[in-house]
């Protein structure tokens, strides 16, 4: 059995850790404000990651650490770069393996689709350049270093525009608002898959300094919020897309910048992780449940 830490304990940190301690392996999960938890084989420290001394002491003796930290959402360009580099420290401390839970705002606004793992990045935003930063700067560490990419969220407790913007109306039965082209297909990730691909590309045999992408399952925003309210029992709620000035007024400003991820149809191509890797995306039945756990 080996030795694990995962960094973040949000809900891909938490499942992450869960299914690595689920095999029987030694598993930290670690973040500023980690509570306690009853996973097995999964021991809960405080550390902040920005404290390269401090986690290189939690992570002494790991074979290899997932990187699933979040900063607040306004401030990745300046709160992201001081977690991913006291990681990479640590990392490099200990000589563990190191894998970064990543997204697709790197690609930029311009890139092809579908998105291929292997694309370069071209950022078009502020949080394109402070992710593609982060893996810039993992990618050099004298340790492997591997990226997972994701989509957006569906899953309990995933903080994402669906469940921000969206499901709270719907979960009250009331018309509903979202961003972009409602009808633009667009890839969700589930929270539990996520964890998955990180687990599997930490097995990774062949070359490291790459990236893999999550299998995803594919809805355009305005399908699933209807499967979202059947599931809900209720009927499809009334739909209309937040023009960018309605967007601006209710404070929405982090949101206008990435809008446009959901104006045209966001693909993402998942074989390599699938073909590698062996993971597959989960059903969107199984993601809309999850999300809906505490109120179906």
């Amino acid at each position: 059995m080996s030795f694990y830490v995962v960094v973040g304990a949000g809900p891909v940190g938490r499942e992450t850790a869960r299914r690595l301690g689920e095999e029987g392996h030694d598993v930290v999960l670690t973040s500023r404000s980690v509570g306690s938890n009853a996973l097995p084989n999964v021991r809960t420290i405080r550390a902040d990651a920005t404290d390269a001394a401090e986690l290189s002491r939690v992570c002494r003796g790991a074979d290899a650490i997932f990187m699933c930290a979040m900063a607040t959402y306004h401030r990745w360009p300046t709160d992201f770069f001081p977690i991913i580099d006291g990681t990479v420290r640590a990392t490099e401390a200990v000589g563990a393996k190191l894998i970064v839970l990543g997204n697709l705002y790197g690609y930029g606004e311009n890139a092809d689709r579908p998105l291929r793992s292997d694309m370069s990045l071209d950022p078009t935003s502020k949080k394109g350049t402070a992710r593609t930063i982060m893996w810039q700067r993992a990618v050099r560490a004298s340790v492997p270093a591997i990226e997972v990419r994701s989509s957006d969220y569906l899953g309990h407790g995933a903080i994402s525009y669906f469940s921000l913007v969206a499901l709270p109306s719907i979960i009250e039965g009331k018309p509903t608002a979202f961003i972009g082209d409602l009808d633009a297909t667009h890839a969700w990730a589930f929270t539990k898959d996520v964890a998955s691909t990180l687990v599997a590309a930490s097995r990774y045999t062949g070359e490291w300094g790459r990236a893999f992408h999550v299998p995803s399952q594919y809805a355009s925003p305005r399908e699933l919020i209807r499967k979202t309210a059947a599931m809900l029992g209720h009927e499809t709620p009334e739909t209309r897309s937040y023009s960018v000035p309605e967007m601006e007024a209710l404070g929405m400003h982090e949101l206008v910048e990435m809008r446009y991820l959901f104006e045209s149809p966001l693909l993402v191509d998942s074989s390599d992780a699938e073909t590698l890797l062996g993971v597959k995306a989960s059903s969107l039945e199984e993601m809309i449940a999850d999300t809906l756990r505490d109120h179906l």
